[in-house]
């Protein structure tokens, strides 16, 4: 094998150039953005080279990383860079983890925390500016902390806001920043880098794969290697394999789960002089340079966190690396010389461009949450690079008034004012924060731990994963810090519970989960759809449970997690499951009205009672609602107005209203509600004058302008008012060819902007010719038309000129 290059010292870095520019920028008006190709040094030398700012002095920054590694890392480069230790000058704060102290002036905090730190202290006092490091990353977090930074700066025009990263959307932050945001470009340090493809061949097992290229890779080409893996579970896989293939050869593994002083280790140089495999997570892509690198190897995949609708919460899940990061990671080898990168996918595996901003796939009930703590009930009121998008921000409030965090003008409710205190999803908030209720405090932190974990959803018994982790508290020590920081912000001390409450904690943070047996297996969710277990499974039975992963939540779907629950527990959980309502529908199987008052939550039904005599409104908004459920079914003088008045949107513009099936059942109550007084059954539904009905939506000018630029008939040559029918979408005239004799074209409709369809028909009405142009049909299509017809109907006129000849509506000529 060839020998390790050395590692260089402290070098000047291709950032120092630019750092007066950053700093005249931020200086002048307060914001600026930064592209600073890798290598640059951007992120260790840009914040402590602010420090030093006038704007700066005796105030804090903030550094914004995304990810916990670089957190790390990125405060004890530059507290060894200032000759200090982690918690001086320079500390860091993340979920469960901080070390900073009274001298502190650089804070590198992940993005939560920056949330965290906005919602306490709107102003962000004592903070001179915040950077925004590897913003190109687009987490959901990362936008919202931007988007409320820039609300506070709009209260505080000292606050300082820088943004960098190696590929930004320059368009993008200035048309939301503004036009005249400086930005500053650096060129990074790059050397060649050589790209050498191997895929794995169909069955290969992954680390042994990665296994072999990595020793391909270090007995071809100098220096040490870097591994880029998604997640730890492979890192430790692929370390087991090398310690047996390559003894002598130094693993080391660089992930968010060690210690800071472990991933540092990471980093140095061996101290036996050995080369070094330094297997890391994708944290190596960016924010930080692993020294004596010449060789990556890239297995092409990354874990990003994605909703999942089968929990209802965000997991973390493996894909194939994009284009942009695929390219960053190559770069690594050519930090500091020519560097090799072998791609662990074939050349030709398309793959996509960028990464999609996380807030356009995103769950957004914790996003709803924080924008009503900031007392935003618009989105619109503050600055986005991505506007959340509509209906899933509709979706994630929605899920927070069902669980009581909001009400119905999106505010917080005493509950959801309560849960702000809760660094965790909006559901295990509610369930942390009722769980006193239920004396279940332990039981509820160690599952809202198992929950939130990265391993969480891999447990499909939960009562048995928290038994196990309560027995052995050194089993699985992430786990264990998580509840215990989760206890403490309690006021408790964690300790082995009863598992007893299980169910009930489930039901408070998933209620529109909780589902009732409707057979051995399967189950009806409180919010609507079936789901199922096998026969066998122990909860097959189960009167009621809640079923907290699912693979679908449409008729069929699987449970895949779930816990029994009792049903007399269920109104105190839920109050609303112990009142009386009064429920109406249509039965298709009577054909009637059904009624009865149910006492339950959403579809779960606990009780029934006969309902006598129904609320004559009950039944009004029973019929609606069969009407949604069945769709609208109309007369062909109804379908016939909708296409005329749809003809007229379409040419002349929304002056004309939407009469379109999903308009309006949309609109449902408005324009059918009020004609439902006194009904009771669908067939009277279906014998309304609908198309009366519609008319009356229209004032007079309007249903004049109607008549006159979609008349329902039009008179012909032969005197004949012919009916003009528009529910194809072109109005189309149907009429005997003898009728139109002597017609150069037929008029046109809605002011000469529509020429109507002609469908001329044999004496027997059947279409001879269907045509928009009358004249080129006489002088092209009628003389063949004509040879055949005249020996089929010898008694009708077929005349040689049909521009002169009369036209007439009689199936005989006279004398014949």
């Amino acid at each position: 094998m060839k020998r390790s290059v050395d590692q260089p010292g402290l070098a000047e870095l291709p950032i120092e150039h630019r750092l007066p520019a950053v700093k005249e920028a931020l200086a002048a008006s307060g914001l600026a953005l930064l592209v600073a190709e890798p290598g640059a040094g951007k992120t260790t030398r840009v914040p402590l080279a602010l420090l030093d700012a006038d704007w700066c002095r005796g105030r804090r920054l903030l550094l914004l990383e995304p990810r916990r590694v670089a957190a790390r890392l990125a405060a004890g480069h530059m507290a060894e860079a200032l000759g200090e230790g982690v918690g001086e000058t320079v500390g860091y704060r993340m979920r469960g983890e901080s070390r900073v102290g009274p001298g502190t002036r650089l804070e590198v905090v992940t993005q939560g925390v920056l949330t965290r730190m906005l919602q306490d202290d709107p102003l962000l006092e004592g903070v001179a500016g915040v950077i925004f490091d590897e913003f190109h990353e687009r987490s959901l977090e990362a936008d919202l902390g931007l988007a409320l930074t820039l609300d506070a700066r709009s209260a505080r025009d000292d606050l300082r806001l820088l943004v960098m990263s190696a590929t930004l959307d320059v368009a993008g932050l200035t048309a939301a920043l503004g036009e005249a945001t400086p930005v500053i470009d650096c060129p990074g340090r790059q050397y060649p880098v050589e790209t050498r493809h191997r895929p794995p061949r169909a069955r290969d097992e992954a680390a042994r794969h990665q296994a072999a290229v990595v020793a391909e890779a270090l007995a071809a080409d100098a220096g040490d290697a870097l591994v880029i893996l998604p997640g730890v579970g492979e890192i430790r896989r692929l370390a087991s394999r090398l310690a047996e293939r390559l003894p002598e050869v130094a693993i080391r593994e660089l992930h968010g789960r060690l210690p800071l002083d472990a991933q540092r280790r990471a980093l140095a140089a061996d101290s036996e002089g050995r080369r070094r495999v330094v297997l890391a997570t994708a944290i190596a892509e960016s924010s930080v340079t692993v020294p004596g690198v010449r060789l990556v190897i890239d297995a092409g995949r990354e874990r990003l966190p994605v909703f999942q609708p089968r929990t209802g919460l965000t997991r973390l899940e493996t894909r194939r690396v994009n284009r942009a990061s695929a390219d960053q990671r190559r770069g690594r080898a050519g930090r500091q010389g020519p560097g090799v990168c072998y791609r662990l996918w074939a050349e030709e595996q398309p793959l996509a461009p960028d990464r999609e901003p996380e807030i356009r796939q995103a769950d957004l009930a914790p996003l709803a949450f924080e924008l009503a703590r900031w007392g935003i009930a618009d989105p619109d009121a503050l600055t986005w690079i991505t506007l959340p998008p509509s209906g899933a921000l509709a979706a994630g409030r929605e899920l927070l008034i069902r669980l009581g965090v909001l009400d119905a003008a999106h505010r917080l409710t005493p509950l959801g004012r309560a849960c702000g205190r809760w660094p965790v999803h909006p559901r295990l908030a509610v369930m942390l924060e009722r769980a006193a209720e239920l004396d279940a405090e332990s039981l509820a932190c160690g599952l809202a731990a198992l929950l939130e974990g990265r391993d969480g959803d891999d447990e499909r018994d939960l009562a048995a994963a928290l038994e196990r982790r309560f027995a052995a508290p050194g089993e699985d020590r992430a786990w264990r810090r998580d509840a215990e920081r989760l206890a403490r912000r309690m006021g408790r001390r964690l300790a082995a519970p009863s598992l007893a409450p299980l169910g009930e904690l489930l039901a408070l943070a998933w209620p529109e989960r909780i589902a009732q047996r409707l057979a051995p297996g399967r189950f009806r969710l409180a919010g609507g759809g079936q789901a199922t277990l096998p026969e066998a499974h122990p909860l097959a039975h189960a009167e009621l449970l809640v079923a907290v992963a699912l693979d679908g939540e449409g008729g069929g779907g699987r449970i895949f997690r779930a816990a029994a629950l009792d049903p007399d527990r269920l109104p105190a959980l839920h109050p609303e499951a112990g009142e009386w309502r009064e429920h109406l529908e249509w039965s298709e199987e009577r054909g009637r009205l059904v009624g009865e008052r149910r006492r339950g939550l959403g579809a779960v039904v606990l009780e029934r009672r006969p309902l006598p005599a129904p609320d004559p409104e009950a039944v009004r908004r029973a019929l609606l609602e069969a009407v949604r459920r069945r769709g609208l079914a109309f007369d062909e003088q109804a379908e016939q107005l909708r296409a005329r008045v749809a003809l007229l949107r379409h040419e002349l513009g929304e002056t004309w209203p939407d009469w379109s099936d999903q308009a309006l059942l949309d609109d449902l109550e408005a324009w059918l509600g009020p004609y439902l007084q006194g009904l009771s059954r669908l067939d009277e539904v279906e014998r309304l004058p609908f198309s009366r009905i519609l008319l009356d939506r229209l004032d007079w000018r309007s249903r004049t302008r109607l008549d006159e630029l979609t008349p329902t008939h039009l008179r012909v040559p032969s005197g004949s008012r012919i009916r003009l029918d528009y529910r194809d979408g072109t109005p189309v005239l149907a009429v005997k060819l003898q009728e139109v004799f002597g017609w150069r074209e037929a008029p046109r409709l809605v002011d000469g902007r529509v020429a109507p369809l002609l469908h001329l028909l044999s004496p027997a009405r059947r279409p001879l010719q269907v045509t928009a142009d009358l004249a080129s049909f006489w002088a092209n299509g009628y003389p063949e038309v004509r040879k055949d017809m005249r020996g089929r109907y010898p008694k009708h006129p077929w005349p040689e000129d049909p521009w002169s000849a009369e036209a007439t509506a009689r199936t005989k000529r006279r004398g014949a």
